[in-house]
This record gives structure tokens, sequence and C-alpha cells, in this order.
């Protein structure tokens, strides 16, 4: 369905990492020309290998690659990430580099989708979130994040065609299953509380939230999604099933409570919901819930 739609077209990727490299290779096996950037020098030879058509390195906050890539491009997908850097890091990857992106854009008739984070939601509650649920920044990293969606569509009028924002919830898939590393290591005990929802979606998934993006009807532009899964689990559900599933010890749970901040992170119970992406673009996961997707990795 994707060479179908869009092979011969032109693909920038600002970020190639576990998101981007697989969006890569769906282009590239989907028969696009591809352009992508990136500031690892073994990840640039990864990605020639791949058989990307033009590498470039550089951090995107800079200006040096202006030069190197045309901004006449069908699509644009800006997946960058922090590499769990601290403040500084979140400030130079998101929002310096969505501004040097926007700078490169002016006058591009490109379609725009940038992977954000649901983390820019505040709901603590058990409630289902929605895109027009309210936006609070908890922290100065997320509040980086609210920054860099601002950026963007202040900027929509000057850069790009349109423009689309994924708000990710918590990545899964091959080579990066937390949880289920944690129980084959033999770990027993969990912080954090059992009845706290996890909001998971599978790598596969986002990229195929993103084709949909790129892909929509050209009455359809800037929009902001949230991409999750069909099931919002309590973490006691999904750690109970891993668990069993592959003959580990249950878990025991250390503290009770939610909103809490378990290993340096804020974690929030809530229900994110991706009815928008669905009823607009007719987008649903593969991986419906977190069952399919670890069985999956299983095999």
């Amino acid at each position: 369905m994707i060479a179908e739609k869009f092979s011969g077209k032109k693909l920038v990727l600002f970020g190639c990492g576990y998101v981007g490299s697989q969006l890569a290779r769906e282009a590239i096996a989907s028969g696009l020309s591809v352009t992508a950037l990136t500031r690892n020098q073994k990840k640039a030879a990864v990605l020639e290998e791949m058989g990307v058509d033009k590498v470039v390195q550089a951090t995107l906050e800079s200006r040096q690659w202006h030069s190197q890539i045309d901004p006449q491009q069908d699509f644009v997908v800006n997946c960058v990430s922090s590499g769990r850097g601290d403040v500084q890091a979140y400030r130079k990857s998101y929002l310096e580099g969505m501004r040097s992106v926007l700078e490169w854009g002016r006058e591009s008739q490109a379609t725009f989708v940038y992977t954000g984070s649901s983390s820019v939601y505040d709901q603590d509650e058990g409630e289902v979130v929605t895109e027009i649920s309210s936006v609070h920044p908890a922290n100065e990293k997320t509040q980086i994040l609210c920054e860099t969606e601002k950026l963007l569509r202040e900027t929509s009028d000057k850069s790009f065609s349109r423009w689309f924002i994924l708000r990710l919830v918590g990545i899964y898939g091959p080579d990066r299953h937390y949880l289920l590393d944690q129980l084959q290591r033999g770990d027993t005990r969990f912080l954090g509380s059992e009845q706290h929802r996890l909001n998971l979606i599978h790598r596969d998934d986002i990229c195929s939230a993103i084709w949909s993006c790129l892909g929509a009807s050209s009455e359809i532009r800037n929009e902001i999604f949230n991409c999750s899964d069909d099931l919002a689990a309590p973490k006691r559900q999904v750690l109970r099933w891993l668990a069993e599933r592959i003959g580990a010890s249950q878990p025991i749970w250390e503290s009770e409570g939610t909103g809490k901040s378990v290993g340096g992170r804020l974690i929030r119970n809530r229900v994110i919901s991706h009815e928008k992406l669905t009823r607009l673009l007719g987008w649903k996961p593969a991986y419906s819930s977190f069952r399919e997707g670890y069985e999956e990795i299983l095999k």
C-alpha cells in the first residue's frame, strides 16, 4: 500500500533513531528517494548501507546542513530525539532543531510531520485524554516540548504546505521492550502504582501513522493527533501477562499512588485516545494492545 501511493516521491528524514530508522527502511522498500540527517557517524554508515540515497551528518539545530539538502521535497519528517539527555539536550534537539527545520523549509511545498510527545498533557486522574484536553508542562523538558509545538503552529504560514503533529505515547517494539527485559533478568520489584495505566504504541504503528499523515487528502492539514494503541492497560495487567507468558515470577510493587516520579520520570495515570487519528485518517494500530505487540516480539 505504501509503495503504490508513495513510490517515486522524495522524503527527508530528520532523526534516524528507533522510529526514524524503521521509517527509512519502509520508505526505501517502497521506492521513495530518501535523504537523512544524523549527528552520529556510526548511524550515518548504517544508513548508507541500508540504501538511503543521501546521508548528511550534522546536528539539527545547526544551519550547516541547509545548503546540503534541497527543501523542495514531497515529504519531511522530524522524529529527532534528545537521546535521553538533560534539559539543554532537549532544547537543542527539539526547540532549536525545529527552528532550524522551519527556517530551511520556508517556501517548501512539502507535507511535514513532527513526532512529539503525549507528555505535554498533565491529566492524572485516569481520565480519557484527547487533542482538545488541556496541555500544561509539568517540568522544563515538557515546557520545551510545548514550545516546540507552538513554534511549529505559529510558523505554519511560512514553512511547508501543511503540517501534522503526532503526540506519541510509550514506544516499544523489536529490541525495545524494557518491561520484558526486567522480567527476563529476574527482576521482581517494580516502582510506581500497579493501577497506573500504561499508554503504549508499537514502533511499526508509529510508522503507519506517519504514512497516514503524509498521504492524507489535501483538505486535511495542520492537525494534532494522539498516537496510541487501543488499550491503556494497568501496569499490573501488562506485567502479570508478560510474567505468565515467559514463566517469570509475578511482580511485587514498591509504592502506591499515581503521578509520582519513578526513575526520574513523572508518571501520569490517564488514557490517551487516538479516536481523532482514526476518524480523520482511517488509521488503526496493527498491534491493538500490548498482547499483540509482545506476542510478535516473543516469536
